[in-house]
């Protein structure tokens, strides 16, 4: 299943809540990702991206493995299952994209950073462990709806390093649409499944505000 390139906000008004939160607090509409998108982006800032996109979902299990293990609900049993699947391939990406990079770009108060870093990991685990019914779900949802300007800021890391890019294969944006519907038809999981998501979407924009401030740390260090 090929990820749509398209912004996932013309879906708006399929999914009510879901598809709002997802236009106001998505990566896409954070400065620093769109600067990432300049015409000629720093390659350290592109390396600091990489490797702290790697830090958060890099590894295995990651947020959506966790979500698969307390879905409930056929439907979002079966979507868990092949977001799951596709992020193994992105995982080897990242990877990919790490060695290519190089080492963590030199930034002052990196001890800093560390612990934002190390943090905001720690945050994305709880919500993918969480036990409320739809919150684990939630938060899986919003990371495939996320990967979108997320992933095109690793694919524009991967032509300043030689990289060549893989298409991206997360459950299209339309199948996501579907689940979130059927799964807000109960308003205490729709609570639950929007909280998941306004939580990732916030830790990603804590990503992005982290790594605008170390580019800034940078350049004037």
């Amino acid at each position: 299943m090929l990820l749509d390139t398209a912004p996932i906000e013309h879906l708006s008004g399929a999914w009510g809540p879901m598809g709002a939160l997802a236009g106001s607090d998505g990566s896409a509409r954070h400065l620093h990702l769109r600067a990432l998108g300049a015409a000629v982006p720093p390659r350290r800032d592109l390396a600091d991206a990489v490797h702290h996109v790697a830090r958060l979902h890099g590894r295995h299990p990651g947020l959506i493995d966790y979500a698969a293990g307390h879905a409930q609900r056929p439907v979002e049993c079966e979507w868990l299952e092949a977001a799951a699947e596709a992020f193994v391939e992105e995982r080897a990406y990242l990877v990919r994209l790490v060695a290519a990079a190089g080492p963590l770009p030199s930034t002052p108060g990196h001890a800093e950073s560390e612990a934002a870093a190390a943090a905001q990991r720690h945050a994305l685990d709880m919500l993918a462990q969480s036990d409320r019914a739809g919150c684990a779900t939630g938060a899986a949802i919003a990371l495939a709806i996320d990967w979108t300007a997320i992933r095109a800021v690793l694919d524009r890391a991967a032509a300043s390093f030689g990289v060549e890019p893989a298409p991206a294969r997360l459950p299209i944006p339309e199948e996501t649409v579907s689940v979130v519907d059927a799964l807000a038809r109960e308003a205490a999981h729709e609570r639950a499944m929007l909280f998941g998501a306004q939580q990732v979407f916030a830790q990603h924009r804590g990503l992005w505000d982290l790594l605008e401030a170390r580019a800034s740390a940078r350049s004037h260090g």
